[in-house]
This record gives C-alpha cells, sequence and structure tokens, in this order.
C-alpha cells in the first residue's frame, strides 16, 4: 500500500493483515523472549484487556473533564510510593511522596532530569547545570541532558560494575560542584543488574542541595517484593535521606500493558518542579504534568486494574518465580564451559559474556552465540563493553527456562571458535 487508502477496508481484511505483519514478531507469549513484554499471565491478560476497551478512547489532558481519570492516576502514584517508602518517610514539608504516571521510564526519567533543572535555577541559580551519572545509568538521561541543556560528568564503573562513588565525590569536591544539579544511581542498573551504592550517592546530592534520582524502572515492582521474599535488598528508595525522586515502571516487572510508568517526589514542593503552566494563550489556562499534553487513558486504566487485580500476594507470586529462574539461568550458565555472568546479580536482570583465558581475551564469541540462540527462536539483546547478553528474567520465561538452557547450551558447542561479523548492539532503533 503506497498512497493514503482511497476507500475503506473491511474489518477481517485489517485484521487478516495485522495478524501477517505480526509474522516476524518476537514470540513473547511462548516465554522465548527476555524483556520488551513481561507476561503476568491470563488473570493479568484478561483485566489489562477489559480495562483497554472501557479506556480505549478516553483522555486525560483534562482530567476535569474525565476525574475518573484523576482516581485512577491518584491511586497508582499512592500505591507506589507506599512500596517506595514515600508514604512514612515524608519529608521536612510534611507531605508525603508524589507524582505523575508517565508513559514510560524514559518520560519518567526526562521529568526528573526537568525537574532537576528547574529546582536548581529557582533556589540556587545554577543557569549551567551539570548532571553526574555512572556509564551504566539509563541513556534516557543523556536524553534529558541533550532536551533540557544539562552538561554531564560521566564516570565509570567498579569491578563489581556499580558507579564509582569516588569518582562521583571527586566531582562534587571539583571546582564545577556547585553547577551541579542532579546525581543519578539505580537500582538495579540495567545491564548487569547490580543496584549502585544508593546512599552514597544520594548523600553527595544531599551536600549539594542537589537532587538525587534513583532509576528504578526494573526495580520498583520487583525489588519490594524480593525483600519481602528475603532477598539481601540494600535500602534503595526513600528511606534513604538525600533521595529526592525515583522512577518505576508498572510495565515491566509490575505486568501492566505498555505505556504506564511512574515518576515519584520525595514532596509536592519538589513535584511542581517536573510541571508546566502557561495562562496566557487565546485557548485558555494550559498545565502539563509531565512532557506528554493528551494522554491515553488507556494504559492508566490497564494499570490500575492490574495492580489490584495482583496485589501484595500476587507480586510475591510472580516474583518468587522470576527470582527462581534467573536463578536457574546464572546457574546453567555457570556450568556450561566457555561462558560466565557479569557482576553478582541476584535479581531478575542477567548478563552472560564469554570466558576469559589467560591472556584475558575472550574464549568465544558470545555475539554468535546469540546469533545461533536466535535462529532457534530465542531473542536476546546485545551489549559491549565486554560484549554480552542481556536477559531480563520475568515470570513468563518460567516455563521454558529448561529448554532455553538446553539451547543455550547446544549454542555454545555449536559456535566454538567461531565469529560473526555484525558487532551491532540495538537496544532501541529509528525507522
Amino acid at each position: 500500500m503506497s498512497g493514503f487508502p482511497s476507500t475503506g477496508r473491511s474489518h477481517d481484511e485489517i485484521m487478516g493483515d495485522l495478524r501477517a505483519l505480526r509474522g516476524d514478531d518476537v514470540r513473547w507469549q511462548d516465554g522465548r523472549t527476555f524483556g520488551l513484554v513481561y507476561d503476568g499471565g491470563p488473570a493479568v491478560h484478561a483485566i489489562a484487556e477489559a480495562a483497554a476497551v472501557e479506556y480505549l478512547h478516553e483522555n486525560a489532558l483534562n482530567t476535569a473533564a474525565v476525574p475518573s481519570l484523576a482516581r485512577i492516576q491518584s491511586d497508582v502514584v499512592r500505591w507506589t510510593a507506599d512500596l517506595l517508602h514515600g508514604t512514612e518517610a515524608a519529608s521536612a514539608a510534611g507531605t508525603p511522596a508524589s507524582g505523575f504516571m508517565t508513559s514510560g521510564g524514559t518520560e519518567s526519567i526526562l521529568c526528573s532530569v526537568l525537574a532537576s533543572r528547574e529546582r536548581a535555577e529557582h533556589e540556587r541559580g545554577v543557569t549551567e547545570p551539570i548532571m553526574v551519572l555512572a556509564s551504566s545509568a539509563h541513556a534516557a538521561f543523556h536524553k534529558g541532558a541533550h532536551l533540557f541543556g544539562l552538561e554531564t560528568r560521566v564516570v565509570g564503573v567498579g569491578d563489581d560494575w556499580r558507579a564509582d562513588v569516588e569518582a562521583m565525590a571527586e566531582l562534587a569536591a571539583g571546582p564545577d560542584a556547585e553547577r551541579i544539579v542532579l546525581f543519578v544511581a539505580s537500582a538495579p542498573q540495567y545491564p548487569q543488574g547490580v543496584i549502585d551504592d544508593i546512599g552514597a550517592i544520594a548523600a553527595l546530592a544531599d551536600d549539594l542541595g542537589a537532587n538525587c534520582h534513583v532509576d528504578a524502572c526494573m526495580g520498583g515492582f520487583f525489588l519490594p517484593f524480593a525483600d519481602r521474599l528475603g532477598r539481601d535488598v540494600p535500602p534503595f528508595d526513600f528511606r534513604v535521606r538525600g533521595v529526592t525522586s525515583m522512577s518505576a515502571d508498572v510495565h515491566k516487572l509490575g505486568y501492566a500493558p505498555k505505556g504506564a510508568s511512574v515518576v515519584l517526589h520525595r514532596d509536592k514542593g519538589l513535584r511542581r518542579h517536573q510541571t508546566f503552566v502557561f495562562d496566557d494563550w487565546l485557548g485558555g489556562f494550559y498545565a502539563s504534568p509531565n512532557l506528554q499534553g493528551t494522554r491515553s487513558g488507556l494504559p492508566m486504566a490497564a494499570a490500575w486494574s492490574v495492580i489490584q487485580t495482583l496485589g501484595v500476594e500476587g507480586y510475591l507470586d510472580l516474583t518468587s518465580r522470576a527470582l527462581e529462574t534467573a536463578d536457574r539461568v546464572r546457574a546453567g550458565v555457570e556450568a556450561t564451559p566457555g561462558i560466565r555472568t557479569l557482576g553478582d546479580g541476584r535479581f531478575q536482570l542477567v548478563a552472560i559474556a564469554a570466558e576469559l583465558d589467560g591472556n584475558g581475551a575472550p574464549r568465544l564469541d558470545v555475539f554468535a552465540v546469540g546469533d545461533a540462540m536466535g535462529r532457534r527462536g530465542w531473542h536476546l539483546d546485545r551489549q559491549h563493553r565486554p560484549d554480552s547478553l542481556h536477559l531480563t528474567v520475568s515470570a513468563g520465561n518460567e516455563p521454558v527456562i529448561g529448554d532455553f538452557l538446553d539451547a543455550l547450551t547446544e549454542a555454545v558447542t555449536e559456535v566454538g571458535t567461531t565469529s560473526v561479523e555484525d558487532r551491532s548492539t540495538t537496544y532501541a532503533t529509528i525507522d
């Protein structure tokens, strides 16, 4: 179809084409994809789909017109704040953590970067802002720096893959310290799945009067339940002094459909630096809580419904299954000659790299292993420095993880000492 459709087509024709178009899409429904979509099971699917139909056409642009979406957003934000100890750890201002729903982790991160810049200019007169972050922090922070005019100071990671706090401290004591508006910490960071030293990073921010954002997009709906299940989870949320904002994705390990994240600020006073208000327009008063204007009610209602369907008991079950499955993956990798896991990840994220020989060179090409897995129907993301394969394990992978480990062993054997020319590492694409 080259031009704009000249005539309408039937429902069956259109749906047939849509299903045909999906022929090459990853099969997350079969548990063969580690990331992108997180499968909470039939009950979660059913309530999400019913809520989606109910709110398919609703718009959260003006919640005075659609007050149900104001209530839905308020509930989801309050529940998330409660999960991350933002209610009990109210600031000196006396208000609990508050925030807004967004379209995803990237938007939540962008909002936190913007709020950091605005707060520093308002309170400290900073006009040339700097963000301090590790090379493991999500790329969306760099996008935020680009969009909102912040300079970045990037530190490395240690042998444990955690942010280099000593390097951050040197910047905090350096000549540009007064320009620092934001320190970034991750819980956990995406590439190797480890939690940064949140307390130390937040303390640096607190001493300077700067913001500390904890990116818990991966951990916000996972680590609290892992903690309750007995995993060693260091304090990472609003219990930590100096943490001013957090991001948590309901559409990741919260198992809601895509388009649902939450950005939280320690109190409403900090939250106001995120919002935009304009009243000099012929169209009337305009206020926007995040980066979107029109906001679909569909993902908001679906997230609200999924959280209530699962509750604490449901999340504990899904988290337990994901943890046990990830443990099986780590054990299987370590038992396979030629490959290893990176870091001491104890949660749902796993990075698989090649073992090193006596000279520090990889014993095999792990990207070739990834390609061999792809031919077997398994989707794994590539990473670099060093080359590795990335898995975000969720409960939906549990039924087929034995098949995965068998395929991984076969792929390693098949690859041997061969390699592939393609060294690309595509996390996201532009088309």
